[in-house]
């Protein structure tokens, strides 16, 4: 089912625009696309392990602007969120920013190298005007962290790596559904 797909990706890294692509992708995950940029780069590496720390790093870039893109978004948003946060709890929007401003680091640092989406935490750093330099900062470290990881254990281990994936492709899609959903679901039950 999702070997047409995976084909379709690997022909893309190859592709004159791929990083361009991989850059459109990682910046709207960033801020708005419900898919991660892995399910693009790490194909991407595992077709042109040469290119993969200029991968990671395209990667990484466009992740971090997009990440500024959804800053914004919560930033313009704050009001509405205010207004709908205090319909259902008195100063629960007051309480949010305070927790926020003061664990923002660790959610930040937490929230960007897991398969949780990144937009929820570029949100939620607008909505609660999370300082805009600490927040750049602390994208570029865990955003970067989780695409080099990726790319280097993917340059380094390509070929048996890819094998292994190519086997249990499905498995692998399946897989990744699921925690993308489960990131969605928890994000809504807290």
């Amino acid at each position: 089912m999702f070997r047409p797909m995976y084909d379709w990706v690997l022909r893309m890294a190859h592709h004159r625009h791929a990083l361009r692509s991989l850059a459109g992708v990682s910046f709207a995950e960033s801020s708005f696309f419900p898919i991660p940029p892995d399910v693009m780069m790490v194909p991407m590496v595992l077709a042109r392990r040469d290119q993969a720390y200029l991968i990671a790093g395209v990667c990484t870039a466009a992740s971090v602007i997009g990440g500024i893109f959804g800053y914004a978004i919560g930033y313009f948003l704050t009001e509405f969120a205010h207004q709908v946060l205090e319909f259902f709890r008195h100063n629960a929007f007051e309480d949010f920013t305070r927790a926020y401003n003061e664990y923002g680091w660790a959610i930040i640092l937490a929230k960007g190298l897991t398969p949780i989406p990144y937009k929820l935490v570029t949100i939620a750093s607008g909505l609660s005007h999370y300082p805009l330099g600490l927040f750049i900062m602390l994208s570029v470290i865990t955003r970067g962290a989780r695409f080099f990881i990726i790319a280097a254990l993917l340059k380094r281990y390509g070929a048996p790596v890819q094998a292994f994936i190519e086997k249990r492709l499905n498995l692998f899609a399946w897989g990744f559904l699921l925690l993308l959903i489960g990131g969605f679901a928890a994000i809504a039950l807290l």
